[in-house]
């Protein structure tokens, strides 16, 4: 498992009874988490103090109930690398802190790449690899069908003081993105890409993970250069195991490309229990 275990602005307090007790800074929040299906040991411990606690409704979506007053937004740091937070209508926080695993892999394969790296970020949501990847040296093109995603990327480079490097940040339809690269005979020497369950384009055309990401990653692989570094995907799909998604990779990246092939969860360490929170399933392909 990859755990992300260098914060020192995020920690993952207590979880349990599907729900998970965390500080942002200095922000305690207390939001669903659907995998913490064990009790909570102590509940009067951590959880009676939270500033923000987000209450799922029984009919969908749900909403805050504030505590305290909170800034409408505030910032935390992983390393040298910045970031905006704000509660967001469902239950988000515009930040995944179980990625930072990731943004310390990616920043060491750029460093110790040696050469020019160029990067390409597919729903690249606020953009914590595209920050990753610019502070590393990569010229970075982030993409993102979400306009205010995408505009809070932005602002997370500026504020980690990269406003300067080389970063376009697109508001487009991932797919068709990917196909007009490909005609246009555009390369990239590493692919970063965290595609939805599920999803509607702009014609009512539906993806689903299961169905469509092995195409989609052989698609991918067209915008390649000739000596990728290498190709990172998060899935957060229930339904979608490592082994499958290694098997997925296998069949296409590893089939093409000399390289390491590496897929498990990524987690999340838990301060009272000293357990590990499961987030999501990731691979790693690198030359």
């Amino acid at each position: 498992m990859f755990i992300a275990t260098d914060w020192k602005d995020y920690e993952l307090v207590d979880t349990g009874n599907g729900e998970k007790c965390e500080r942002w800074g200095n922000v305690k929040l207390r939001r669903p988490e659907p995998q913490a299906i064990w009790p909570i040991e102590n509940e009067k411990k951590h959880w009676t103090k939270v500033d923000a606690h987000y209450h799922r409704s029984t009919s969908g979506g749900g909403h805050w109930e504030y505590h305290q007053t909170l800034p409408e937004r505030w910032t935390v740091q992983f390393g040298d690398l910045s970031f905006y937070i704000k509660p967001t209508n469902f239950k988000h926080t515009g930040l995944f802190p179980e990625q930072a695993a990731n943004w310390t892999w990616i920043i060491n394969k750029i460093k110790n790449a040696n050469r020019p790296i160029k990067v390409l970020n597919l729903f690249a949501y606020t953009g914590g690899a595209s920050v990753a990847a610019a502070s590393a040296g990569a010229e970075v093109c982030h993409v993102d069908a979400s306009k205010g995603m995408v505009q809070w990327a932005k602002e997370n480079l500026h504020l980690s003081g990269l406003g300067d490097r080389k970063v376009r940040f697109l508001v487009d339809d991932v797919f068709k993105f990917v196909q007009r690269e490909i005609r246009r005979g555009n390369h990239y020497d590493a692919i970063i890409m965290d595609p939805p369950s599920y999803g509607r384009g702009p014609n009512g055309e539906v993806w689903k993970l299961e169905t469509h990401l092995y195409e989609f990653i052989q698609t991918c692989m067209n915008v390649l250069s000739d000596d990728p570094l290498f190709m990172l995907v998060n899935s957060y799909t229930t339904g979608i195991s490592p082994q499958i998604l290694n098997n997925i990779m296998t069949q296409t990246m590893s089939q093409t490309y000399k390289g390491t092939l590496t897929t498990g969860e990524i987690g999340l360490p838990i301060t009272a229990s000293q357990l590990v929170l499961p987030c999501g399933i990731v691979g790693r392909w690198e030359s």
